[in-house]
């Protein structure tokens, strides 16, 4: 039995990537502008948006477990939304499989939730997986309050068509928001409460606005935003590190030293198989001539092990490339086939037991690689981003300009930006000593 009166509380749970995570933060605020609260942690919602990711197998069952877990005792439910990936793959099938489920909407129309709820008090059900990208941006309430790190969404969608992804097919063809709006809402995210903007996208490095210019222009104009200390920027393909780009990391102080670059494998006819469009040399010269920019800059990757196909030898040579680059931190995964994919069908599936142990392998590698990073780092003064209270009383976590976790004690606030020496490294943090007053 669903509800038939309006809600009062919402709890919105996003799986996933970071864009996800934006996704989710913009469904809160829009549901708090219909005076919708969020509901208080521990205590049942009167509404839950599951906002889903659809890169990982079996996150079509994980869905309907999430929705079979809303059930309460006494057989209710919660109004219910799927949104996200998941729904924009699945919609029809989610709302024949799922009575409990009212609304289905896809990543590109959440902006319309409002309308979608007043019609599931009405007991009416709803599915909205269009994709009018720049009416959702449109739509969407103005930033009023966020923490010291924010992400602003810069581009959604792929052109890339990788083998074994769903994007192009869940997030649409790649599009770019407008330069004007983009730093109109980097300046209401500084007024905010924002010192440091992510700037997102599927191929953020792809971003153009309608004049032709490139990423490097729109982190040109938001470093004048007063306030603004940091800007990061996430994911990009290696066919899109342009000169302009790269030399902006040397040239705007306030873009950090950290690259999120993802490569995949390091064997040519894996990369050539998914669809990659580089080769393992072609990616790394990219690397060479960031870090002949930037020499002190933290590189970051993404791996898939066990993509169909894949030879132990082959998967050594992904091994030798995590050991010629020396990433600072990565992401590793084993294959996953998305249904309506081309990797899906390919022969020669490579068995479970098979890729797990090549994750284990690639993941003890890339741990060394980031734990010699971390060490590496220890006697260096860096300027650290307080971003939340630490698990000991009177520590502080926040970030450095290489994305590393750093802890330490001292009389500061969360938003401020404070220098410290890096005294000690673990495999994924470090701890630092507080030197400076807090800066301006």
């Amino acid at each position: 039995m669903r509800p038939t009166s309006p809600p009062r509380t919402y709890r919105v749970k996003s799986f996933g990537c970071q864009m996800n995570v934006y996704d989710g933060e913009r469904m809160a605020e829009l549901l708090g502008e219909q005076g919708i609260t969020a509901a208080i942690e521990g205590e049942a919602a009167d509404l839950v948006v599951l906002n889903t990711c659809h890169i990982r197998e079996k996150a079509v069952e994980k869905v309907y477990s999430d929705i079979g877990r809303l059930r309460r005792p006494d057989g209710t439910s919660p109004l219910i939304a799927v949104a996200g990936c998941v729904a924009q793959a699945e919609g029809k099938e989610i709302m024949r499989r799922a009575p409990a489920v009212s609304m289905v909407v896809g990543p590109q129309a959440y902006h319309r939730l409002p309308g979608m709820i007043a019609k599931a008090v009405e007991g009416r059900r709803a599915v909205d997986v269009d994709m009018p990208v720049q009416t959702k941006f449109d739509a969407l309430p103005a930033r009023r309050k966020v923490g010291p790190s924010a992400f602003l969404t810069v581009q959604e969608g792929c052109d890339k068509f990788c083998t074994y992804c769903v994007v192009p097919y869940t997030r649409g063809a790649e599009v770019s928001r407008s330069f004007n709006d983009l730093v109109a809402e980097a300046r209401r995210l500084v007024e905010a409460g924002a010192r440091e903007i992510t700037l997102l996208g599927q191929n953020v490095n792809a971003w153009r606005d309608a004049d032709g210019r490139g990423l490097e222009k729109l982190v040109e104009v938001l470093a004048t935003i007063h306030g603004l200390a940091r800007i990061r920027y996430t994911t990009s393909h290696p066919n899109d590190m342009t000169d302009g780009l790269i030399a902006a990391h040397r040239d705007i102080p306030q873009l950090m030293p950290f690259l999120h670059l993802p490569v995949q494998a390091g064997n040519d006819r894996v990369l050539k198989a998914m669809n990659r469009s580089h080769t393992a040399d072609g990616y790394l010269r990219v690397l060479d001539r960031v870090r002949a920019t930037r020499p002190d800059i933290a590189l970051s990757g993404d791996f898939i092990v066990g993509f169909p196909g894949e030879t132990e030898a082959e998967f050594k040579d992904t091994l030798r490339l995590v050991e010629q680059v020396g990433y600072a931190q990565c992401f590793s995964f084993k294959y996953s086939p998305r249904p309506g994919t081309p990797a899906a069908t390919m022969d020669d599936q490579i068995p479970r037991e098979v890729m797990a142990e090549r994750l284990q392998r690639l993941q003890e590698a890339l741990g060394v690689s980031q734990y010699a990073f971390n060490q590496a780092s220890v006697g260096q003064r860096c300027t650290v981003l307080v971003e939340r209270t630490g698990r000991d009383p009177g520590q502080w976590l926040g970030k450095s300009p290489w994305l590393q976790s750093v802890h330490f004690s001292g009389d500061v606030a969360i938003g401020d930006l404070v220098e410290v020496e890096l005294t000690a490294a673990g495999p994924i943090s470090l701890s630092a000593r507080l030197l400076e007053p807090v800066k301006s």
